[in-house]
């Protein structure tokens, strides 16, 4: 068994008792949710459900937003949303480097070109242009 699995936070590794001691929750709690499909976890090969990090962490914001007043539905769509945001900004932050690289690049091909043409009118005797 490789120890990387346990740096990623999508890898299976809390049982119900596991989680339910992390999370201050109870079984009936975990398995409405998995019931509604609002956290899925994945299943030993004898059947036992098992939640990674990530779904932790889904569940624990799941359960701070219906404290706030939110429906289980409501807290759901509001992580997605959040989760399609973030999504998005990283997307935008990507595309925004690369348009800068682009520019950089054209900005060097651009002064390149400028002293190959200074040096090749200096060479014929030219006068510099401005």
């Amino acid at each position: 068994m490789s120890l990387d699995r346990l740096d990623d936070p999508d890898h299976p590794a809390f049982g119900m008792g596991q989680a339910v001691d992390l999370l201050g929750v109870t079984p009936a709690y975990l398995r409405n949710l998995d019931a509604a499909g609002l956290v899925s976890p994945a299943r030993s090969e004898g059947g036992h459900r098992r939640w990674s990090r990530a779904q932790l962490d889904r569940i624990v914001a799941l359960r701070e937003l219906t404290e706030h007043g939110h429906t289980l539905a409501s807290a759901a769509a509001i992580l997605d949303l959040r989760a399609d945001l973030a999504d998005e900004r990283a997307r935008h932050a990507a595309t925004t480097e690369e348009r800068d690289r682009a520019r950089r690049e054209r900005d060097t091909a651009r002064d390149e070109r400028d002293v190959a043409r200074r040096e090749l009118g200096s060479t014929r005797g030219e006068e510099p242009q401005g």
